[in-house]
């Protein structure tokens, strides 16, 4: 299956999920049909320790499949196997629009940088060409030049949201 997939890169602290938020909302609200995926670089749980389910988990279960009325959450543990890349993360997704995708700073898919001078780290955009677009209320470093002459304000929502649609790349 192939989805449409736009990507947010940017330091901690830069105001990506705020944003991917932002967006995601306006998009819904135009009857987009929208799924995200995030990369984690450090381990993470979505169950609670002393709950049925981490319980199981805990003594082995290679995958744990929670349900109700209002969602389901799968939790599979990778134990020894390696981390599934997009592709295969991709894979496991519902059909929809588009897929916002945080993280994944390597893949080749069209990415916008979100970026805040007060976080002092350096812009991702010059080292990364997958990076077509800039949202940043901050003026930028002397003689960098935009991404793409792409740049967006970080309240500039509608238009981001039209943009990631427009430019979404395609991925099996």
């Amino acid at each position: 299956m192939t989805h449409r997939v736009f990507g947010f890169a940017g330091w901690s602290g830069s105001g990506k999920t705020t944003l991917i938020e932002q967006v995601i909302a306006e998009l819904v609200r135009r009857r987009v049909r929208v799924s995200l995926i995030k990369h984690a670089h450090h381990g993470f749980d979505v169950d609670q320790p002393g709950k049925d389910s981490f319980r199981h988990r805990q003594a082995g279960a290679s995958e744990v499949l929670v349900t109700s009325g209002k969602r389901w959450a799968l939790m599979h543990e990778l134990r020894d196997e390696a981390e599934p890349g997009l592709q295969e993360s991709l894979a496991r997704f519902a059909p929809c629009d588009l897929i916002v995708v945080e993280g994944f700073k390597r893949e080749s898919i069209a990415k916008l940088e979100v970026w805040r001078a007060a976080i002092g780290k350096p812009l991702l955009f010059p080292t990364d060409p997958n990076v077509i677009a800039l949202a940043s209320d901050d003026p930028l470093p002397a003689g960098l030049g935009e991404p793409g002459n792409t740049r967006f304000g970080l309240s500039d929502i509608n238009a981001i949201a039209t943009f990631a649609l427009e430019r979404a790349t395609a991925v099996r």
